[in-house]
C-alpha cells in the first residue's frame, strides 16, 4: 500500500539479489529454499500454538485484533492467550459479554470503563463476568454508576483471587469494600477514587481477611476517608499509604497508624526528643500526602515508621520544620523526598539541614516553593553523596551561589531541573564545570539565564541532553521529579529574552563563583539575535521530554 511500482520492483530484486549471494555462499541450499512458493499453502502450520502465542504477546491491541483476523486458528489462539482485556461498560455490551469470555477465557486483568453520558453495565452482567473470569486477579472499574453495594458483594464471592482492584467514580460504598476485603484474601492493592458511597456516617472499612495480604492503600478526592481507618491501621504487611485530595483532619489516623496501640490523642512534643520505643509495628516504606489536612503531629507519627524510603509532603500548609525534622531523626533510610511547600515558608533550613544531617541514602529530593537557602543545599551536597535527581522549582532564594555549591559537590547527581528560581548564566557555567555525572539539565522560566548560555552548555557536555527556554509567561506551577520525568505547568514571570539579573539573591558567595563571574562576564551584555534564537528553537524541540 502506498508504494510506486518502481519501488516494488526495486525491492523484488533486492531481495532476489540477498538470496543469490547467500546460495552462493553456502549458507543455504535451493532444495531448502523451493523456487516457486506453492499457492494456499499456510506456512505457519508447523508453529506451535504455544509460539504463535508467545509471539503475539509483543503485539499491541490492535495489531492482535488485525493477527485475529488472519485465519480461524489465530483467532483461537489470540483468544486463549490474550490475558489483558479492556471494555467500553455501557449497557449495550451486556448481550456480547457471553461471546466475548467464551472466546478470551484466559483473561486476569480486565478494565470495564463507561463515559458520563451512557448508562453502565449492571450488577447481573458484573456477575456473570466473575463466573466467565473465574482467574481475575485485577479488576478496573471507572464510572460504572449502576454497579451497587449487592453487585460488587456477589462478585467478590466468585473472584477470590482477585488481587487488585481501582475504582473510581463508581456508587457503591463501604458494603461492598467490606464484602471484597473478607472474600478476597489475596488482595494486595485498592486504590479508591471518587467513590461515591463512601459519605459522611459511612459504616468503618475493614479490616477484613485481606489486611494480612493487602500491600497498597491509595484514596483519592474522598469526602470521608477516614472510614477507611481499621483497615489502614489493621494492615500490618502495608507498604504504600497514598493520601490525596481526601476532606477531613488525618492527623489522628496517622497517629494510630504510627501507634496502633494509642488512642490517637498524643500531644505534640516540641522538646524534639522522640522516643523510639513506642514505634508502631507498620512496615510502611512510602507514603504520599497530598493536599490533606495533616499537621507535624501527623508527620511525627508516620516518623515512627523508621522503615520508609519515599515521602511526599505536598501542599500541606500546616506542616512546618518541626514535622520534617522528625521525620529525617526517625527514617534514616529516606530515598526519595518530595516537598511541596505551597510558598507558605513553613519548611525550610532548619528541616532540610536535617535531613542532610540524618538522611545519607538520599537518591532524589525535589523541593517546590520552599525557599532552601546556601545553608541547608550545601549541607546536602555534602552530606547526601548518593543524590542522583533533584529538582528546585519556584524558590526565590536559590541564586548563584546555591547552584554552584551543587555543582561543585554533587558528584553523584545525574538529572537537574531548575525552574522559576532567580540564577543566572553564571550558574550555568558552574554546571558545565562540574556535576560530572550529570547526564540531563533543564532549566525553565528562569529570566536570568540566556540561550547564550546554553550554547556554550553544549559545547562543554556535547553528550549531556539539555532543555532550556528562555523565560516564558504561564499561569501557577506545579512540578514533580522522578525517574519517570518532570511535570510541569508553568510559573509566573515577565517575559524577558536574554536578560541577566543585575543583584545576586543567594545568601553566600565564595571564590569559585567570583571566577565564574569573570570567565562567563561576556553573557551578561549580549542579547539574543533572531538566528539564534530560532536555531535553538528548533533544537530544543527535539528534547521535550521530562527530566
Amino acid at each position: 500500500m502506498g508504494q510506486s511500482p518502481s519501488a516494488t520492483v526495486d525491492r523484488e530484486n533486492s531481495l532476489s539479489d540477498r538470496f543469490s549471494i547467500l546460495s552462493s555462499s553456502g549458507f543455504i541450499s535451493s532444495e531448502e529454499f523451493p523456487d516457486e512458493i506453492v499457492a494456499n499453502r499456510d506456512y505457519t502450520a508447523e508453529i506451535p500454538d504455544e509460539c504463535l502465542a508467545y509471539v503475539f504477546q509483543f503485539l499491541g491491541p490492535g495489531d492482535r485484533n488485525q493477527c485475529s483476523l488472519v485465519c480461524k486458528r489465530w483467532l483461537s489462539v489470540d483468544g486463549e492467550s490474550r490475558h489483558r482485556l479492556s471494555l467500553n461498560a455501557h449497557s449495550e455490551i451486556v448481550a456480547l459479554l457471553p461471546s466475548l469470555f467464551t472466546r478470551f477465557d484466559s483473561v486476569t486483568k480486565l478494565a470495564l470503563r463507561c463515559s458520563r453520558k451512557s448508562l453502565s453495565l449492571t450488577d447481573d452482567a458484573l456477575v456473570m463476568i466473575s463466573i466467565r473470569c473465574r482467574n481475575l486477579t485485577r479488576l478496573k472499574l471507572r464510572g460504572c454508576r449502576e454497579i451497587s453495594d449487592e453487585g460488587m458483594s456477589a462478585f467478590a464471592q466468585n473472584s477470590k483471587n482477585l488481587r487488585k482492584l481501582s475504582c473510581g467514580s463508581c456508587m457503591f460504598g463501604a458494603k461492598a469494600l467490606n464484602a471484597v476485603l473478607d472474600y478476597c484474601w489475596n488482595l494486595e492493592e485498592l486504590s479508591v477514587k471518587r467513590l461515591r458511597g463512601i459519605h459522611d456516617g459511612a459504616e468503618p472499612i475493614g479490616p477484613g481477611a485481606a489486611a494480612s495480604s493487602l500491600k497498597m492503600i491509595c484514596l483519592k478526592e474522598l469526602v470521608n476517608g477516614q472510614s477507611f481507618e481499621p483497615l489502614m491501621i489493621r494492615s500490618k504487611n502495608l507498604k504504600t499509604l497514598k493520601i490525596i485530595h481526601c476532606l477531613g483532619d488525618w492527623d489522628r489516623v496517622l497517629q494510630l497508624i504510627g501507634n496502633p496501640n494509642g488512642n490517637g490523642k498524643e500531644k505534640l512534643n516540641f522538646n524534639n526528643n522522640n522516643n523510639n520505643s513506642n514505634c508502631g509495628s507498620n512496615s510502611l516504606m512510602e507514603i504520599h500526602l497530598e493536599r490533606i489536612q495533616v499537621s507535624d503531629i501527623g508527620l511525627s507519627a508516620i516518623s515512627k515508621s523508621a522503615k520508609i524510603e519515599n515521602l511526599h509532603i505536598v501542599k500541606t500548609p500546616e506542616c512546618s520544620n518541626y514535622g520534617l525534622v522528625c521525620v529525617a531523626e526517625n527514617c534514616k533510610l529516606l530515598r526519595k523526598l518530595h516537598i511541596d511547600g505551597w510558598r507558605t515558608n513553613r519548611i525550610g533550613d532548619e528541616g532540610l539541614v536535617a535531613v542532610a544531617k540524618h538522611c545519607f541514602n538520599l537518591q532524589e529530593l525535589v523541593l517546590i516553593g520552599v525557599n532552601a537557602t546556601y545553608l541547608s543545599l550545601a549541607a546536602i551536597a555534602s552530606n547526601c553523596t548518593k543524590l542522583e535527581r533533584l529538582a528546585l522549582c519556584g524558590s526565590g532564594t536559590i541564586g548563584d551561589a546555591e547552584i554552584s555549591c551543587i555543582a561543585e559537590k554533587c558528584m553523584a547527581l545525574k538529572k537537574l531541573c531548575i525552574k522559576g528560581c532567580p540564577i543566572s548564566n553564571i550558574s550555568i557555567g558552574a554546571l558545565g564545570c562540574g556535576c560530572p555525572s550529570l547526564v540531563k539539565i533543564k532549566v525553565r522560566k528562569c529570566r536570568g539565564v540566556s540561550s547564550e548560555a546554553g550554547e556554550w552548555l553544549r559545547e562543554q557536555r556535547g553528550s549531556m541532553v539539555i532543555n532550556m527556554d528562555a523565560c516564558e509567561i504561564d499561569g501557577g506551577f506545579e512540578a514533580s521529579v522522578s525517574d519517570g520525568g518532570v511535570h510541569e505547568i508553568g510559573v509566573e514571570f515577565p517575559q524577558v529574552v536574554g536578560q541577566v539579573t543585575g543583584a545576586d539573591t543567594s545568601t553566600s558567595g565564595n571564590g569559585r563563583l567570583a571566577l565564574l563571574r569573570s570567565k562567563l562576564g561576556l553573557f551578561a551584555g549580549r542579547n539574543l539575535v533572531a538566528c539564534t534564537l530560532r536555531r535553538w528553537s528548533n533544537a530544543d524541540d527535539n528534547f521535550n521530554g521530562n527530566l
